[in-house]
């Protein structure tokens, strides 16, 4: 094989170019640098060791080499050598096979070992390695972005092995749990109406960052910011991965599905200072991560025990360029970003008010158009929803779903808050004369119960977990609705099931952009586990015995879905800013009686009514959260022009949902549903419903 070359220092990672592949990689305190090349996955040994010579192939902090006659699917690790002084912030170990932190693909030996990473000796033989991959050699045929507007947007978590891992999935058993498992389940996802999957993290993680005898199942434990998980792939060749990933990505677009990935660049694998050695320690730990004043220590607003120094230059391009690379070359539409709050602190920690890797984010041009979604706080108390940095961002609104649980489950003086909540949450965004959809409402996401569990638990049940159950939050502001746990009562159930239809009604019908999880469509349980992240079992996997079982709450979500996609403030328009769309709907407050709305701390009843002139149809709402029925007056719906006598181009109401009542009288055919001309309308307990009336100019 011929020798290596100089090489040049740009572009990083492991690049097909020419006959060969160039290599480069960032390390300032590097005193010397080694290739490894493998000839396969189980290697124990590299079949060939690399010397970057510092004299001649090193350029500023830049190593590099070319080396010719090898390509894509080429497995490489490097060896990276200089001093450990960990009072410093210095680890460098040379018997360490590490990582390439621009890797756009990873392979895991059978034999891996994140404990051989943490203490001293060769890990070679059972280290994770990096494979070369030319993004190029790929047939996108005619692939497109669905580019669907934000107000037509509902996006669907998943948890892209738990949605097809069980052996009930209908799925062909090799593809269970990957992505190509995921394209056989297209069609349903169809079905359903959503029009976007939000994946938990797909970067490649270490399952093993888990206490002993669990595995990381959620994924927030990255050791690359730019290769797709090995594990989830369904034929484990050096590029099947990166190949299966994208199929998977084309297959989606051609269903009008958009792929948003929940990216994880707050901390990594690698922990705190007793923590493995994966990749980025041991080539640059002072770049990499924000050290505490005691340099030896992590600052850890990530609460996973180390903080990614995101605002650090060489990081802070590195995090770009993964987003590049995800979009321009992977065809991702969207990210949402984990503890986004850890990008706005500094090298020191310190929050920033201009913080560089936000604003290089949203003014890339690369990125232009890109859904960015942000979980607006981290671990060490930085809140900031309502108050994120940019202009293109949307939030995480973790009080939308804090007041929407508080009030369904009867909690007394919450009734104003939640009528923000439903226009929008105005008290939150309106000073930022942003866009509508700049709220992204939801009641439960991965972290925390299920939809089921949420009416069906008081109390965690952690147990499985191994800690004690002293993991989790605490404060879950749900309601077992009468009994603990699962129950045959049927008076339990029902109330359980129009809970569920309030909770998705009030989530789907809101201003902003719905979020439904993996699985509340047809009542998935974790049986009372709050914090899953460990359990890579049926407590986490979708039981697609389900969607029989509760297809009559799975008709009430797909409809509600459909109406939801015809939604259109202007069109033809881009961003439309929630004071634009507000100033276009005409409000109306009511108690029981009109215009007589109870905002007092007892209070747990509210109705309004929007007229959309966007949509040239009047919404009626009435939510009673209180444990009697009650008769509500309902008010005329009447256009009047200044001028007019008499009204004009109305239809009567019609009943549209009855959460009290059963299928398929809970939710109607929007074009089938019945008239309705009471005064007023008798709202069963804990129910919510929502008439509707038709007008033309």
């Amino acid at each position: 094989m011929a020798p290596s070359t100089q090489g040049r220092s740009s572009p990083l990672g492991a690049t097909v170019i020419n006959g060969g592949v160039n290599f480069s990689l960032y390390s300032r305190g590097a005193q010397s640098v080694e290739l490894l090349l493998f000839d396969h996955s189980e290697s124990a040994v590299p079949s060939r060791v690399i010397t970057i010579e510092p004299s001649t192939q090193r350029t500023y902090h830049y190593w590099h080499a070319f080396v010719p006659e090898i390509g894509a699917g080429q497995i490489y690790a490097y060896r990276v050598h200089g001093t450990s002084d960990p009072a410093q912030g210095l680890r460098f170990d040379a018997e360490k096979a590490l990582l390439d932190p621009y890797g756009r693909g990873v392979v895991v030996p059978k034999a891996y070992s994140r404990a051989a990473a943490c203490f001293p000796g060769d890990n070679t033989a059972v280290a994770m390695k990096s494979v070369v991959v030319d993004p190029s050699d790929y047939d996108w045929e005619d692939d497109s972005p669905p580019r669907i507007p934000s107000a037509r947007t509902i996006i669907y978590e998943m948890h892209l092995r738990g949605f097809t891992c069980h052996p009930n999935s209908g799925v062909t058993p090799a593809r269970r749990g990957t992505y190509a498992g995921l394209i056989e389940k297209i069609p349903y996802l169809q079905r359903l109406g959503i029009t976007a999957v939000e994946l938990l993290p797909i970067f490649q993680f270490d399952p093993q960052d888990a206490p002993p005898g669990k595995v990381n199942y959620w994924g927030y434990s990255p050791v690359s910011f730019f290769a797709p998980h090995y594990d989830y792939c369904s034929c484990h060749g050096p590029l099947g991965a990166v190949n299966e990933f994208r199929d998977m990505v084309k297959a989606l677009h051609r269903a009008g599905i958009e792929v948003i990935l929940d990216v994880v660049f707050n901390h990594t694998a690698e922990g705190n200072e007793n923590g493995p050695m994966l990749g980025f320690r041991g080539i640059d730990n002072p770049t990499y991560y924000i050290l505490e004043e005691d340099r030896s220590k992590y600052a850890n607003y990530s609460g996973c025990g180390n903080t990614f120094n995101a605002n650090h230059p060489i990081a802070q391009r590195m995090i770009i360029d993964s987003l590049r690379y995800w979009v321009e070359e992977m065809h991702v539409d969207g990210f949402r970003f984990d503890l986004a709050s850890i990008l706005s602190r500094d090298v020191h920690g310190r929050p920033l008010q201009q913080p560089p890797v936000l604003w290089e984010i949203e003014s890339d041009p690369a990125l232009a158009g890109v859904k960015l979604f942000a979980e607006a706080w981290d671990a060490a108390g930085l809140y900031q929803v309502g108050n994120f940095v940019g202009d293109a961002w949307n939030e995480w609104n973790g009080r939308f779903r804090d007041d929407v649980r508080d009030f369904l489950r009867g909690k007394p003086g919450v009734v104003r808050t939640v009528t923000d909540r439903l226009a929008g949450s105005p008290e939150i965004f309106g000073h930022e004369n942003r866009e509508l959809e700049q709220s992204i409402n939801f009641v439960t996401c991965h972290d925390g119960f299920t939809l089921n569990d949420l009416v069906s638990y008081d109390f965690k049940h952690n147990e499985a977990n191994g800690e004690g159950n002293r993991d989790g939050a605490d404060d879950n502001r749900s309601w077992n609705c009468g009994v603990e746990g699962p129950t045959d009562n049927p008076a339990i159930e029902s109330i359980r099931e129009r809970q569920i239809r309030n909770f998705l009604t009030l989530t789907l019908m809101s201003l902003g952009t719905p979020m439904l999880t993996m699985g509340d469509e047809v009542r998935r349980t974790q049986l009372g586990n709050n914090n899953a992240y460990c359990q890579d079992n049926e407590i986490s996997w979708f039981d697609w015995d389900l969607v029989d079982r509760s297809a009559a709450l799975l008709r009430f979500v797909t409809l509600l879905n459909q109406r939801r996609r015809l939604r259109s403030y202007e069109p033809g328009r881009g961003r439309v800013s929630l004071s634009e769309v507000l100033s276009q709907v005409n409000q109306a407050w009511h108690g029981v009686k009109l215009n007589q709305p109870d905002w007092g701390d007892q209070s747990h009843t509210v109705a309004f009514t929007m007229q959309y002139r966007f949509e040239k149809v009047f919404l009626h709402f009435i939510l009673n959260a209180y444990w009697e029925p009650l008769d509500f007056e309902l008010p005329e719906p009447a256009v009047k022009r200044p001028g007019d006598i008499e009204s004009r181009g109305v239809a009567p109401w019609r009943i549209w949902i009855d959460t009290a009542n059963p299928s398929p009288a809970d939710i109607w055919e929007w074009g089938n549903a019945p008239e309705y001309s009471g005064l007023s309308y008798r709202v069963q307990p804990r129910s919510v419903v929502v008439l509707f009336a038709p007008y033309s100019d």
